[in-house]
């Protein structure tokens, strides 16, 4: 079984929500979040994020909060 790293799993964290991952990867995911406490509480705190998020439509957020959200994105997406 593939085993991720905190930082590969970050990379795949919006794939294994989406429930897009194949099925080695979805359980190496869950693996890695039975065993690491610190993904796990990066977990909660990225669906408490896209609930938040997801109960106000885009036109609402402040300019602010839009702009560091997409800055954290493409981050993020960054190589």
């Amino acid at each position: 079984m593939k085993r991720f790293t905190c930082g590969e799993l970050v990379e795949v964290i919006t794939a294994y929500l989406d429930d897009a991952l194949d099925e080695p990867s979805h359980a190496a995911v869950e693996s890695h979040l039975a065993c690491c406490a610190d993904c796990g509480h990066y977990l909660d705190q990225y669906r408490a994020t896209v609930r938040a998020v997801a109960d106000q439509p885009p036109e609402k957020l402040s300019d602010r909060t839009r702009d560091r959200l997409m800055s954290a994105f493409r981050e993020r997406r960054k190589p």
